[in-house]
């Protein structure tokens, strides 16, 4: 760049010349001596416009004061609309922890005021000392809420697996012959060896016989699907239920079913009346449970649930199975 200087001091004009750099040097000199100047101007001005009478000054800066505290407020409600939706899923989450905890605790059969879920958990201690404590920060508050969110769905997931569990163990104890058939009556003979009533000879009898007038009602000892409703020269009249778990339990000797083959029937639904139909001296029910074909006890599924058996009697001595 070459500049030309002309004065009427001077003889003769004068050349200057400046290379690129030298240009690019004083330009950035001129930018930075007003950026320094606009600065110098800036500070001068906030600082002593409170002492200035200069009502436009005042102006200034009450207008910008205004608006950094609108920025503040403004920022300050979105964070606390944020943390009320996030406190707002906790306490949903913590009543769905509730709902399980007491769902669980009932199919564990404790006692609901061994564990009360509606009551906050007793807390205390000393007082904290002035200098080991301190205002959490926002930073600091969020991920406590967020460490506290983390915990209580690992804990959901977990209780949640618990509760399946618990309710596949009530589904399948549904399905298992617990429960006493009929409603009244005495025992008349117990599994295993007798002398046989008719021949007087020892034999192995399959099930138990509970002696009820005709016509009692007989209710399903668990859930399952028909699987017979026919005669047989032994049994009578019988009643086969398939409990879909190898088991299947048998009622016989009956006057008359209510249930045909292929219902699906539920524990103490009515299904058929006491009898005396078959090889039988009088009326009663005999009760069978099978595991695969082969007999079993059915005192030991009675006594599974003794909660859910029906009492044979009034008296509980009634119920005790007789001695072969």
């Amino acid at each position: 760049m070459n500049i030309i200087l002309v004065s009427d001091s001077l003889a003769k004009s004068r050349n200057v010349t400046l290379s690129q750099a030298q240009v690019l040097l004083v330009a950035f000199g001129i930018l930075m001596a007003g950026f320094f100047l606009a600065m110098a101007t800036y500070f001068v001005t906030m600082k002593f416009a409170t002492d200035l009478r200069n009502p436009y000054l005042r102006a200034i800066v009450t207008a910008l004061h205004q608006e950094e505290v609108k920025r503040t407020e403004t920022e300050m409600r979105d964070n606390l609309n944020a943390l009320a939706v996030k406190v707002g899923e906790l306490q949903a989450r913590i009543l769905r922890l509730d709902a399980f905890g007491e769902r669980l605790a009932k199919a564990a059969g404790i006692k609901p005021s061994e564990f009360r879920f509606d009551e906050k958990p007793g807390q205390g201690g000393a007082a904290p000392s002035p200098a080991l404590s301190r205002d959490l920060t926002l930073p600091e508050f969020r991920q406590q809420l967020e460490e506290i969110a983390r915990v209580l769905d690992d804990r959901s997931d977990k209780m949640g697996v618990l509760d399946s569990v618990f309710m596949d163990d009530r589904l399948a104890r549904k399905t298992i012959p617990t429960t006493i058939p009929v409603a009244s009556g005495f025992y008349s003979s117990n599994y295993g060896y007798r002398i046989d009533p008719i021949t007087g000879r020892s034999t192995f009898h399959t099930g138990v016989d509970i002696i009820a007038p005709p016509g009692t009602p007989i209710m399903a000892a668990a859930g399952g699907v028909v699987a017979a409703v026919e005669f047989h020269a032994d049994y009578g009249n019988i009643v086969d239920i398939d409990h879909d778990n190898g088991l299947t339990s048998r009622y016989a000797h009956l006057l008359k079913s209510s249930v045909k083959v292929g219902d699906v029937v539920m524990k103490g639904q009515l299904i058929a009346q006491v009898g005396t139909t078959g090889r039988t001296t009088g009326p009663h029910l005999h009760f069978e449970v099978r595991e695969k074909g082969v007999p079993l006890n059915p005192n030991k599924f009675f006594a599974l649930d003794k909660q859910d058996a029906r009492p044979v009697t009034a008296s509980a001595k009634a119920i005790a199975p007789a001695k072969p």
